[in-house]
């Protein structure tokens, strides 16, 4: 595989030229595209334990509420 091209500019003068990265530059940007994978799992792992914490929550409180209402039908009525 080739390494990926940098483009430099100077400001100054305006003049542009590309040129491959530098084995160290090239390290460096694989370095950076592996912690950026590695982030991205990390935020969609932590997104999908929340929204599993919240249907927990929510089919908690669809139990409790169940519940309350079977209790209240099986309370016999005083007389």
């Amino acid at each position: 595989m080739s390494k990926p091209i940098i483009k430099i500019v100077n400001v100054t003068t305006k003049k542009e030229f590309e040129r491959e990265m530098t084995d160290e530059e090239f390290a460096q940007y694989e370095a950076d595209q592996a912690a950026e994978v590695t982030r991205k799992a990390e935020a969609e792992a932590t997104k999908a334990a929340e929204e599993a914490a919240k249907q927990q929550a929510f089919n908690d409180a669809v139990s409790a509420a169940v519940a309350a209402a079977l209790a209240a039908q099986q309370t016999p009525v005083e007389e």
